[in-house]
């Protein structure tokens, strides 16, 4: 395997081909050019780890390949080689974005430690280029399963807020996916090459949460050896994320509505404000008009954060999404554990369906994680299942009536007791086919059947 390729740009064919055979003695695939207008020909048919280039040369010199490499954006490393006297023009296209320089005459281990510098410096570059590809990949909207009508609304919200630099307040249980959709948020925005940090308000003391979102000065506080950037800091120019907001307390409040108000911070122990330039989204799984009214949240901070809300909903509410999001769990842990586990048996489908989730899309991640790795075949069978999902439902009582002499319509029997399952589980259908004892698909099945909606039967007395 080669170390990497290596373009050598120098008009002295003497100089070209020992350069050559340094390199390709210590693995490098080194092409040669003998100018500039031959070495942009061959930088745009292929792909160069680092190109070595004479700085003076009669057609086209070292700062036009540079020029040329840094509009094209690439990762490609440029080494300058100069003379003595171009000393100060080689610093120069440093400052102009090359890697380094080298002084003629070149010495051959000082050749191999520079070039060896500049390929791993590329190969780092390309290696962060292509995961934040994968990252970007991963946040686009198309790609986060969610085909339910209320996640749909979600995603379609998300579409319009995306590249606007107003706040946003996620709502939903803990687990419905608030951090997902917050960092869809911001790799969808033009802030997606910038930072994207996040914080759990509810899991640091205050103080410390103080600290770590404004920073501190030296001598700030015992302990405090050195300055700290904060992530107000370190998000500037891109996203901070405030999960679980409606824990922080109610002095810590404060300050953060004065930062949203005035774009500035000021370090703990400090005396100087700090411009920023950062988009918060903030989340929390409380009712924050309920904590406004018991005094532990500020009122004004919520219309702050609240420019834009986005509530998400559980998974109990959009049970159709299931099957998708187990295909995907199962994929994902399958490769992380080196198993061939391909797929779900329709029993233990079936009371994934019909179960409550109270810990939301991640309690199922959790819940299929371990299915994979007790699962001894291809599919997930329901002995893998945690008992609490596979107990059946708990029986509602007997039913206890009559049947008249002159009979009854049993589809109106039926249709009555579907009714009055929805109204008991608010209607919920995985809830009501709880209840029933049926799995959610038959149960929606028999719901279209008779024609029975909310909105039908909502007025009516509820059981």
């Amino acid at each position: 395997m080669k170390n990497g390729n290596i373009l050598v740009v120098d008009d002295e064919k003497g100089q070209r081909e020992i350069l050559k055979t340094i390199l390709s003695c210590e693995g490098y695939d080194v092409v040669t050019a003998s100018n500039g207008k031959e070495a942009l020909k061959l930088l745009y048919d292929g792909v160069f780890d680092a190109v070595l280039t004479d700085l003076k040369m009669p057609d086209g010199d070292g700062m036009t390949i540079l020029t040329n490499i840094l509009k094209e954006k690439t990762s490609t490393s440029v080494v300058i080689m100069t003379a003595h006297g171009t000393i100060d023009s080689a610093v120069e296209a440093m400052k102009s974005g090359a890697f380094d320089y080298l002084t003629k005459p070149l010495e051959r281990d000082e050749i191999l430690v520079v070039i060896n510098k500049a390929v791993e410096k590329t190969r780092l570059l390309n290696e962060n280029i292509r995961l934040k590809g994968q990252l970007e990949d991963r946040f686009k909207l198309e790609n986060i399963i969610g085909r339910d009508g209320k996640m749909q609304e979600v995603f379609k919200i998300v579409r319009k807020i995306s590249n606007s630099n107003s706040t946003v307040l996620i709502y939903g249980e803990s687990g419905t996916g608030k951090e997902l959709i917050a960092r869809a948020i911001h790799y969808n925005s033009i802030r997606r090459d910038k930072p994207f940090m996040d914080i759990n308000c509810a899991a640091i003391p205050e103080t410390l949460l103080e600290s770590e979102l404004f920073g501190y000065e030296r001598g700030a506080f015992t302990g405090a050896y050195t300055r700290k950037t904060g992530l107000f800091e370190s998000a500037h120019s891109g996203t901070l994320f405030l999960d679980e907001v409606g824990d922080m307390g109610i002095g810590l409040q404060s300050r953060l509505l004065r930062t949203i108000q005035e774009r500035e911070i000021r370090r703990v122990g400090g005396n100087e404000n700090i411009k920023i330039d950062v988009r918060i989204i903030a989340a929390t799984n409380k009712n924050l008009d309920e904590e406004i009214k018991k005094g532990r949240f500020r009122e004004d901070l919520y219309y702050r954060l609240n420019v834009i809300a986005l509530r998400l909903p559980p998974l109990r509410d959009r049970v159709g999404d299931i099957p998708e999001l187990v295909s995907h769990f199962i994929g994902k842990h399958s490769n992380a554990a080196g198993k061939k586990v391909t797929g779900i048996s329709d029993e233990a489908l079936n009371h994934l369906l019909n179960y409550q989730w109270p810990g939301n899309v991640r309690q199922l991640e959790s819940v299929i994680e371990r299915a994979v790795l007790l699962t001894e075949g291809e599919r997930i069978e329901i002995d893998t299942l945690p008992l609490e999902i596979c107990n059946k439902p708990m029986q509602i009582g007997k039913i206890d009536f009559d049947i008249p002499a002159d009979g009854i319509s049993f589809e109106e029997f039926e249709k009555e007791l579907l009714i009055k399952a929805m109204r008991r589980a608010d209607w919920i259908i995985a809830k009501a086919a709880q209840l029933l004892g049926m799995s959610y698909r038959t149960l929606q099945y028999r719901l279209n059947k008779f024609g029975i909606k909310k909105e039908l039967y909502t007025l009516h007395q509820k059981v």
